[in-house]
């Protein structure tokens, strides 16, 4: 078995192979976005909502979506997504599981993958373990959020039923 993991690398090495071209361009929009205006960002994400009702794939809108939202990151919140925080949002959108340990960034990585689909206009639920990290994260990413031209809530135990379908909204 060590034989064959020599060769072919474990499934995550070989997820992270196929996922690294992806973070290249991602990279390569950079100096592009950020010669943006906060004004364009509202308009990019008009543009890809375009896109998708024209036929588009939220999977070929992920190295601009990504971009988008690295440098929204960095000037809403001073935070600039690293490489490994893409690879986690791109696995995060695969409908798989991420895990990474305290402090290496799961809140700004759910930013990447949140924003890329609520571009289909659907909505996105990010859950978390409970009510203090739910309302501290929601408020916390506001900024980022705003900046793409978004809308955000959070759900608390305590909420009333308008609240609640306020948040969901």
């Amino acid at each position: 078995l060590d034989f064959i993991r020599k060769i072919f690398g474990t499934k995550s090495e070989r997820d992270v192979k196929r996922i690294a071209p992806l973070v290249d361009q991602v990279n390569a929009l950079e100096t592009h976005i950020q010669a943006l205006t906060p004004e364009d960002f509202l308009k990019k994400t008009q543009e890809l909502r375009d896109r998708l009702s024209g036929g588009a794939k939220l999977d070929d809108l992920i190295p601009e979506a990504f971009a988008l939202v690295r440098e929204a990151g960095k000037r809403a919140l001073n935070m600039r997504h690293f490489d490994e925080q893409i690879i986690g949002a791109i696995v995060l959108h695969e409908g798989k599981i991420s895990e990474m340990k305290t402090g290496e960034g799961k809140t700004l990585v759910a930013t990447l993958a949140a924003y890329l689909n609520a571009l289909t206009g659907r909505g996105v639920h990010v859950v978390t373990v409970n009510d203090y990290l739910a309302k501290r994260d929601c408020f916390w990413m506001t900024p980022v959020f705003k900046y793409l031209g978004l809308t955000v809530g959070f759900v608390q135990h305590d909420m009333s039923n308008a609240d609640r379908r306020a948040a969901y909204a």
